[in-house]
C-alpha cells in the first residue's frame, strides 16, 4: 500500500498457481459483497482477506479492499493475523493508506511501523494530517519516535515539531496547519482561484479564513458564501468579522465546549496576538470528547483512567490503575471500625440499632453519589463554575431536605410495618421510629451537601472533579453517616433503649 509502486506491482503480479479461478480477476459476487455488509465489517471480511493472502492472490485482495471505506479497512486489518497485516497494508492505494493508518489504534500503528520498515513507515506517517502525525509520534516510544522524526521531510518535520511544542492536552496539539486563508481586499474571483489551487491540501474548505498583512485573523466565511457571491465583490464584503477562535494554549476541553456551543465543523486557532496558526476540526474534537468522557467514567468508578483500550491494557497496567484506588478506599472504609468501636457500649444496650445501619448508610451514599454525578457533569459541560458554590449549596440543601423527608417517611412506614410483623421486637417502637426517621433525614441531607461540595472544591484546587468518584463519596458517607445515625439515636433514645 504505502510502499513503492514497484513493490505493490510485484505483490500484485506474484499471483502464482493458486489463482486458477480467474487469473487475478475477482468474481462479481465476491467484489460486490463488501458493499452490502453491515458493521462489524472487519469480522466478516477479514477471514476472506486472510485466505486470499495465504493463497497469494494479492490482486484480489487489493480489489476487495478498494471497495471499502478507510474506517472499514482499518477494522479488517485489526482482525488479520499479524504476519498478514503488512502485506494487506502495502496493497492499499497510496491516497487511502494514510487514512487507514490514522484509523488504527496506537498499538497496531506501532507494530505496523516495525513491520513496514523505515522507508515505508515514513511514507505512511507523512500521509497523515499534521495533527494526527504529531499525536502518533507523541504516543510512540521515544526511540521509535526519534527515528521516524529524523526520517520525515523538512516540511513535515517543521509542521510536526510546531504542534509538539504545545502542552500535551492543549488545543495546539489538535490543530492542523492545512487550511485556506485569503486577504480582505481580494475579489471573490481571486479568492475562488486561490481555493481551487490550495483547497486540495486543506483538511477542510467548509470555512475560509481572512487574515491581514500581519497574519492576524480578522474574519471568516463559509465556502458557500464565496460560491454564490458576485465575482467582483471583495472578500471584506462577505466575511464575518467577529470570528470565534480557540487559543493555542487553551485546554482541549475548551474546544469541545465551543464546538458544541457554536455548532461549527472547524474553528481557527490563534496565539495571544491573534495570529492565525491553524484550525481544529470536528473529528479531532470528537476524539477528545470521547477520551475525556471515558476518563471521567473510569474515575467515577473509583479507578485511574486507562490509557489503552480495555483488551489492550496489560495485567500490570490494570493493577496499577485499580489497586491503589481500592487500597485508599479500603483505608477510608476502615474508619467505620473506629466509629463502631466508639459506640460499642451503646450498641450492646440496643442491638436493634444495628439492623438499620445498612439502610441508613445506603441512603446517604446513594444521595451523595447522585449529587456528585450531577455536579461533575455540569462542571464538565461548563453549566456551572466553582464561583456558583453558594447557589449550588442552597439548591442542594433544599433538595437534600426534601429528599430526606420523603425517604424518612418511607423509613417510618417500614419500621411500623416490621414492628407489626414481629421482625422488630421492642417496647419503644415510637422512639426507635423517630430516631431512624431523623437519621435518614440527616444522612440524606449531609450526603447531598457532601456530593455537591467535594467536586466544587477539587475544581477550585485545580484537580479533576471526577476524582470525587462514587466509591469515594460512598466511603466518606459510611463513616460520617454512622456518626450522624448513632448521635441522633443516643439523643432520641436516651432514657428508653439507651
Amino acid at each position: 500500500m504505502i510502499g513503492d509502486q514497484d513493490e505493490r506491482d510485484r505483490l500484485s503480479a506474484d499471483v502464482g498457481a493458486g489463482e486458477a479461478d480467474g487469473a487475478g480477476v475477482v468474481p462479481a459476487e465476491r467484489a460486490a459483497e463488501p458493499a452490502v455488509l453491515f458493521s462489524p465489517v472487519g469480522a466478516v471480511v477479514a477471514p476472506e482477506i486472510q485466505d486470499l493472502i495465504a493463497q497469494r492472490r494479492f490482486r484480489e485482495v487489493r480489489t476487495a479492499l478498494a471497495d471499502l471505506p478507510a474506517a472499514d479497512i482499518a477494522e479488517v486489518i485489526d482482525e488479520l493475523e499479524p504476519e498478514s497485516v503488512a502485506v494487506a497494508f502495502r496493497l492499499l492505494p497510496r491516497d487511502v493508506a494514510g487514512d487507514v493508518f490514522a484509523d488504527l489504534d496506537n498499538a497496531r500503528q506501532e507494530a505496523l511501523i516495525e513491520k513496514l520498515g523505515a522507508q515505508r513507515a515514513r511514507t505512511a506517517i507523512e500521509a497523515l494530517e499534521p495533527d494526527d502525525r504529531a499525536r502518533l509520534l507523541d504516543e510512540l516510544p521515544t526511540e521509535v519516535a526519534t527515528r521516524l522524526m529524523a526520517s520525515l521531510s523538512p516540511q513535515s518535520r517543521r509542521e510536526t515539531l510546531a504542534i509538539l511544542g504545545y502542552p500535551a492536552e492543549s488545543v495546539g496539539r489538535l490543530m492542523t496547519p492545512n487550511y485556506v486563508r485569503v486577504r480582505p481586499d481580494w475579489t471573490v474571483a481571486r479568492a475562488l482561484d486561490h481555493v481551487r489551487r490550495w483547497g486540495r491540501t486543506a483538511e477542510t474548505i467548509d470555512w475560509i479564513y481572512v487574515i491581514d498583512e500581519k497574519q492576524r485573523l480578522i474574519g471568516d466565511f463559509q465556502v458557500s458564501d464565496l460560491l454564490f457571491a458576485e465575482p467582483d465583490r471583495s472578500v471584506r464584503e462577505i466575511m464575518v468579522e467577529r470570528t470565534v477562535a480557540l487559543e493555542c494554549t487553551a485546554d482541549r476541553e475548551d474546544a469541545v465546549v465551543l464546538f458544541a456551543k457554536y455548532d461549527r465543523f472547524a474553528l481557527p486557532v490563534v496565539d495571544s496576538r491573534g495570529t492565525l496558526l491553524g484550525i481544529v476540526t470536528a473529528d479531532d474534537v470528537a476524539d477528545v470528547a470521547e477520551y475525556e468522557a471515558t476518563e471521567d467514567i473510569h474515575k467515577l468508578g473509583g479507578m485511574g483512567a486507562l490509557a489503552q483500550p480495555y483488551l489492550q491494557t496489560a495485567l500490570a497496567g490494570m493493577l496499577r490503575k485499580r489497586g491503589p484506588w481500592l487500597a485508599i478506599l479500603f483505608l477510608g472504609q476502615s474508619m467505620t471500625v473506629f466509629i463502631l468501636s466508639g459506640f460499642e457500649n451503646r450498641l450492646a444496650q440496643a442491638v436493634v440499632l444495628t439492623l438499620f445501619i445498612p439502610l441508613i448508610i445506603a441512603c446517604g451514599g446513594n444521595s451523595g453519589t447522585q449529587t456528585a454525578s450531577l455536579i461533575i457533569r455540569a462542571l464538565a459541560l461548563r453549566e456551572i463554575e466553582p464561583a456558583d458554590w453558594l447557589r449550588i449549596l442552597r439548591r442542594e440543601l433544599a433538595t437534600g431536605i426534601l429528599l430526606g423527608c420523603g425517604l424518612g417517611a418511607v423509613g417510618l412506614l417500614c419500621v411500623a410495618a416490621w414492628s407489626r410483623l414481629g421482625i422488630i421486637e421492642t417496647p419503644h417502637v415510637g422512639a426507635l421510629t423517630l430516631a431512624v426517621t431523623l437519621a435518614i433525614l440527616g444522612v440524606v441531607t449531609w450526603g447531598t451537601l457532601l456530593g455537591a461540595t467535594l467536586p466544587l472544591l477539587l475544581q477550585r484546587l485545580g484537580l479533576d472533579p471526577a476524582t470525587s468518584s462514587s466509591p469515594m463519596i460512598a466511603t466518606l458517607m459510611d463513616a460520617s453517616g454512622m456518626i450522624i445515625y448513632f448521635s441522633i439515636a443516643v439523643i432520641v433514645l436516651h432514657g428508653t433503649l439507651l
